[in-house]
This record gives C-alpha cells, sequence and structure tokens, in this order.
C-alpha cells in the first residue's frame, strides 16, 4: 500500500517541489492550499506526471482559535486516512517595506496565526493514535531568520524563530513516541540562486525523511 503525504502549503514552488519528490517515490500526494482553482490544476500536473494526488482547500488563517483549520485536516485524515507524513509550508514572506500599514501588534499575530500556530495546529491534529501507529514524520519550512533575524522582514524573522523553537523542543519529545519532527531551515530566498532552486530544497526535506534523526537540516 503506498504511503501518504498531507502537503499544506501546495503551490508552484517548494511545496510542490516537496510533493512530487515524495510523489516520484511512491507516495500519494493530497495537496492542500486556500486556491481551489490553482489545486486543480495542480491535480492535473500531477495526474499528468504519473502521480497520484488528492486535493483540499485549507487555509491555515481559519479562525483565531484553529478549530476550522483542524476540522479540515481532520476531514483529510476521514478521506485519504492517517498520513505517513505531514508537511508544514505556509509563511508570509511579504517584506516589511513593502505594507502600507507598517508593522504593528495586530499585523504580528495575523502572521503568528498563520506561521507559526497554523502549524502548531497541524501537528496537533496530525498526532493521534494512528499517526504514532505509524511511526509518522512531520516535516516543517524553516528558515534562516530563525537564527539570523532582520528588521526589514520583522515578523517573518520572529516567526521562523518559533517554530524552530517549536520543532527542537517537540524533537525529542515526539522522538520518544517513534514520532519524527524536523526542519530545514532555508537560508535564502526560494529560486534566487541554483542552490535554492525548489527542487534542490526538495533533495533536502527527503534526506531529512530518511534519516530521521537530526531534528535540522540548515541549509
Amino acid at each position: 500500500m503506498k504511503k501518504t503525504i498531507f502537503v499544506v502549503g501546495a503551490g508552484k514552488g517548494l511545496g510542490n517541489a516537496v510533493a512530487k519528490k515524495f510523489g516520484q517515490n511512491d507516495f500519494k500526494v493530497v495537496l492542500m492550499s486556500r486556491n481551489a482553482e490553482n489545486l486543480e490544476n495542480y491535480k492535473a500536473e500531477f495526474d499528468a506526471e504519473g502521480i497520484e494526488a488528492e486535493i483540499l482547500v485549507a487555509d491555515a488563517a481559519d479562525a483565531a482559535d484553529g478549530r476550522q483549520f483542524a476540522a479540515t485536516l481532520n476531514r483529510a485524515k476521514e478521506n485519504y486516512g492517517t498520513p505517513d507524513v505531514l508537511f508544514y509550508n505556509v509563511g508570509i514572506t511579504t517584506p516589511d517595506d513593502a505594507l502600507s500599514q507598517g508593522v504593528d501588534a495586530e499585523l504580528l499575530m495575523q502572521r503568528y496565526q498563520i506561521d507559526v500556530a497554523g502549524a502548531y495546529t497541524a501537528v496537533q491534529t496530525i498526532m493521534d493514535d494512528a499517526f504514532v501507529g505509524k511511526k509518522g514524520s512531520i516535516l516543517i519550512t524553516g528558515g534562516g531568520l530563525a537564527m539570523y533575524p532582520y528588521a526589514g522582514f520583522l515578523p517573518l524573522s520572529m516567526d521562523k524563530a518559533a517554530l524552530r523553537a517549536m520543532v527542537l523542543a517537540l524533537n525529542p519529545v515526539y522522538k520518544e513516541k517513534g514520532v519524527f519532527i524536523g526542519a530545514v531551515q532555508v537560508c535564502d530566498t526560494i529560486g534566487a540562486s541554483e542552490k535554492y532552486m525548489p527542487v534542490n530544497i526538495a533533495e533536502k526535506f527527503w534526506k531529512l525523511y530518511q534519516n530521521r534523526s537530526d531534528a535540522e537540516i540548515v541549509y
């Protein structure tokens, strides 16, 4: 039976690159993002490449308490079974100087809900007895801003640091249960150079999944 990966944050960049890497290794992929039309296009693309793919509209920003987002993930489990891998690839990367209203506490909370609380909701929702029984893996897209914060991306710097803390804190706890959680800390703009092309970063996620040892790869 095929293994399954849930991709929260499917998209033409890293999300789909990681999904394709797993799909090429005989995984069924469940693509999730906010835009239904885009998802239909992604499914057609995956189908054409011979990768079994399902789609589900999901928004990590749904409801401040996360219940709507959790309900969507639970529906995915009902429809497609407990996944073997959860990949959380959601983050707002708008530079601060592009924000006409500037950075205030309200904006910080909005970004935190999507970037960090959404990830935590996904992790907590997926960590049921069935996932533990499968010795599942949770993969998170981190960023170099977690270690090297920059004022021009203040909300993202804060959120990536929080995500890194979550992964490092939960890794030894989940390891005792037989579950792996880890992150790839992407230290440059995705697509900015050959090294940081999505397909090359996807290889790092595959390595992280296969090794299930280090809590992070800094790339």
